[in-house]
């Protein structure tokens, strides 16, 4: 299990410094993303996804339970009320609330893809004056070693809070 750690740095001198720390520390460059406005070279760096920077991953989660949901009373209906001379069983049900939270997380992923992280908020403003927001993938053991790490060595980064868990695939 990971948590993610947020940084708010003042440039990229410092998010490169800190990157490199963590890289030494065993923090693999795969876990340590960053996120600034247009126009600020990030090159060297991974820049966050879209899986990061939108609600991507809350909308296939809130799209599969409601679909899933739809598809359950979909189901229902038909095997209570079924369409004159058809014989529906109850394998029915399991079939719409399959496709039905299917259909769901499609749609409603593709839509939140458009819409700005919820998460993020508190941290528009500074990204919008030019600081660099740094997310850092750790395992749930090494949060306080390397929360105390960057703040040692770099007072300049301001720890932004911790996200409880992290989706595994992102």
């Amino acid at each position: 299990m990971r948590r993610r750690l947020y940084f708010m740095v003042p440039d990229v001198v410092s998010a490169r410094q800190i990157r490199n720390e963590l890289l030494l520390n065993r923090i693999e460059d795969g876990h340590i993303h960053v996120l600034a406005k247009d126009g600020i070279p990030l090159a060297g760096m991974h820049e966050a996804s879209i899986l990061q920077k939108t609600d991507f991953v809350h909308g296939a989660e809130t799209g599969l339970a409601v679909g899933g949901g739809i598809g359950i009373l979909a189901g229902l209906v038909a095997v209570f009320f079924p369409p004159a001379g058809v014989d529906m069983q109850l394998v029915t049900i399991l079939i719409t609330a399959l496709i039905g939270a299917a259909f769901g997380a499609w749609v409603a992923s593709m839509v939140a893809s458009s819409i700005p992280n919820s998460r993020l908020k508190t941290f528009e403003s500074a990204i919008a004056a030019g600081h660099i927001l740094m997310m850092v993938d750790v395992p749930s053991g090494r949060v306080d070693e390397i929360k105390k790490l960057i703040a040692s060595h770099h007072p300049e980064a301001m720890g932004s809070g911790v996200e409880p868990t992290i989706p595994a695939f992102p």
